[in-house]
């Protein structure tokens, strides 16, 4: 990867569970490549952790913001983590 990297976390509250919404969040992270998981939380919400490129990491948080055709969307909360100094390989993953 080259560029200026970013790595976020975000909470995502509204109709997000049982919508494909984690699929939705894994497939398009993976479109742009970046590294991290995607998850159900037990208050309803989904949690996403992402690592890459910033534009890219922008990207998905756009993308998040729109979710798939069964979602609605309420908040996105965006929490900046540390950037690694090492290289990440590219994966992301759905975690249970």
């Amino acid at each position: 990867m080259s560029g200026a990297r970013r790595s976020v976390h975000l909470r995502v509250s509204g109709r997000v569970q049982h919508v494909g919404f984690r699929w939705f969040v894994e497939r398009r992270a993976s479109d742009l490549g970046l590294a991290g998981w995607v998850r159900n939380a037990a208050d309803g919400s989904v949690e996403v952790s992402a690592t890459g490129v910033a534009e890219r990491v922008e990207q998905l948080i756009a993308a998040v913001r729109q979710g798939p055709p069964h979602a609605i969307v309420r908040t996105v909360d965006v929490a900046e983590q540390p950037a690694p100094t090492t290289f990440l390989e590219a994966n992301f993953e759905i975690l249970p």
